[in-house]
């Protein structure tokens, strides 16, 4: 059976479109879901985290192994999952605080990502992502999208490099239209094997 991590970053738990689009996703893939719900905020990297996070993992104390447990446990979440459902909502024009803080927790050199002497190389490969984004007026993959661009190259730098995109950015202009598109982009989904 297929597994999917599903991470929602709206700081609305009700109305959100993303929510809504990221129930559609996982409905339509099918499989067993573990669901990461960022209205619950996750804590900011500090100067611990980071000291625990460069101390080689057979070096660190109890302290040090207790900072990075969340991290481990984020980690050990996209590890696992065979597709990643993230909800991208747009605030001003970029990832809200909470994707951000999801992010900084899991790209981490030596887990999720390793330096080589081409580059750094991912290594969550094999995975797809799919983003579910909304917007008010940021067309997706526009120059003032900082969001998308941004999850894809994240995701892409950690290995996973199969990302696709159901946008609904023009609820400002267009929102029958723009939500009708991508429940039909989400309908044309092929189900998870």
């Amino acid at each position: 059976m297929s597994r999917i991590l599903r991470i929602d970053a709206s700081a609305r738990t009700t109305g959100s479109i993303t929510r809504d689009l990221t129930d559609r996703i996982v409905a339509r893939l099918g499989g067993a879901v573990t669901a990461r719900d960022l209205a619950t905020p996750l804590p900011l990297i500090d100067a611990d985290w980071v000291a625990a996070n460069f101390t080689p993992a057979g070096k660190r104390s109890p302290e040090q192994a207790a900072a990075l447990a969340l991290s481990d446990t984020l980690v050990a979440e996209l590890s696992l999952a065979d597709t990643i459902v993230i909800g991208v909502p747009v605030y001003n024009f970029a990832v809200p605080a909470a994707l951000k803080a999801w992010t900084d927790l899991v790209v981490r050199a030596g887990v999720t990502f390793r330096y080589c002497e081409t580059g750094p190389e991912g290594l969550l490969v094999g995975k797809r992502a799919i983003l579910a984004m909304a917007s008010g007026g940021t067309q997706a993959g526009s120059d003032i999208d900082f969001a998308t661009g941004y999850m894809r190259h994240i995701l892409g730098f950690m290995g996973t490099a199969d990302v696709q995109m159901i946008a609904v950015d023009g609820m400002s202009v267009d929102p029958e239209g723009t939500l009708k598109a991508a429940h039909g982009a989400i309908e044309a989904m092929q189900q998870a094997a």
